[in-house]
């Protein structure tokens, strides 16, 4: 059979880079189905690494995956010793520098964010139509949002630092009026029985070539008053980064064993996880990241399970593992609503 030659793009991450024909083969695994796929192998020629994927010709489903995946470079039809290019088209709606201009300590790997977000996003069970609805209730300085919006989903998010927010709304403000996209942005306080509690940003941008605008809310809040804070709006899935634990990394204020500080995340995973779970859609999917070394996956597994979600442990689900470094080892978990 003829295959066709994927080749990744670089990472500069290098630790991430030399995991990342693994994780992205997963990833396609996924993309295409976790039990209906052609063989996926790496393959290397003339010193060059390139996964193979065993197929007469690429399909629209494959077609449409490679478009989407978070290390695709460039596809090639391998025919004896030639390599002929294959046409593959982005969905993105914006230019990737709207994820990698920023930088800042803590930032997760844009290809890795990618990766979470195609992974979680296959695995939903809802009918696909209308604009997907994604909420990431630790934000950050919104990484994951604005990968969500550059594949065409309405964002929301959660997030503890309202400095965070702030930055996060500036830098989209500058960065929409240099590319000379339409839109519209307010940072408002939120009160709660006459007290401020938090500030809501609530934006629209309309991009290039397209009439209709993509949406983004988020609250400065505790991502444990989630559902408070977004009232009775669910999202087709939820995808969360969360804390390692470690010295770089961010430290919840949720007790732990002898009323201690807890630096792990399950801490705040266990409070959160039924907060999250309520804001799913039926058939909607969640999506977490999570350092393995603090929290090891059995664990895990049950504290999703008791939230009432499903989880998906199997196959290319059980192959996101990877070292980020010393202390971190992040691993994935995806889980539906039923």
């Amino acid at each position: 059979m003829a295959d066709h030659l994927i080749l990744l793009a670089p990472s500069a991450n290098r630790v991430y880079a030399s995991e990342a024909k693994r994780l992205v083969a997963a990833e396609l695994r996924v993309l295409l189905g976790a039990d209906d796929h052609p063989v996926i192998a790496p393959v290397t020629l003339a010193r060059i690494e390139y996964l193979a994927v065993a197929s007469e010709s690429l399909d629209e489903q494959i077609i449409r995956a490679l478009g989407r995946l978070s290390g695709f470079y460039a596809a090639f039809r391998r025919e004896d010793d030639r390599l002929l290019p294959v046409e593959v088209r982005t969905p993105d709606l914006f230019d990737d520098d709207l994820v990698t201009i920023p930088k800042y300590p803590g930032k997760t790997n844009e290809q890795f964010t990618r990766l979470l977000i195609n992974v979680t996003l296959s695995s939903m069970r809802r009918p696909a139509g209308g604009i997907i609805s994604i909420l990431d209730p630790l934000c950050g300085r919104g990484t994951t949002l604005s990968t969500a919006m550059m594949l065409g989903c309405n964002a929301a998010g959660v997030e503890a630092e309202l400095k965070a927010v702030e930055a996060y709304a500036a830098y989209l403000r500058t960065y929409w009026r240099r590319k000379r996209l339409k839109h519209s942005m307010e940072l408002s306080p939120v009160r709660r029985e006459g007290k401020i509690i938090g500030r809501r940003l609530a934006a629209e941008v309309i991009p290039a070539g397209r009439d209709r605008p993509i949406v983004l809310t988020v609250f400065s809040g505790d991502t444990r008053q989630s559902a408070a804070l977004y009232g009775k709006r669910t999202f087709d899935a939820v995808l969360a980064d969360a804390p390692y634990g470690v010295v770089h990394g961010s430290q919840t204020d949720v007790p732990g064993a002898g009323g201690k500080r807890d630096r792990s995340a399950a801490g705040l995973i266990s409070e959160a996880l039924p907060v999250w779970a309520r804001q799913l859609k039926t058939g909607g999917a969640l999506g977490l990241s999570w350092n393995a070394i603090g929290l090891r996956r059995e664990r895990l597994l049950k504290l999703v399970a008791d939230a009432g979600l499903e989880p998906l442990d199997f196959g290319p689900y059980r192959e996101f593992a990877h070292r980020v470094d010393s202390a971190i080892r992040r691993d994935i978990l995806v889980a539906i609503k039923p």
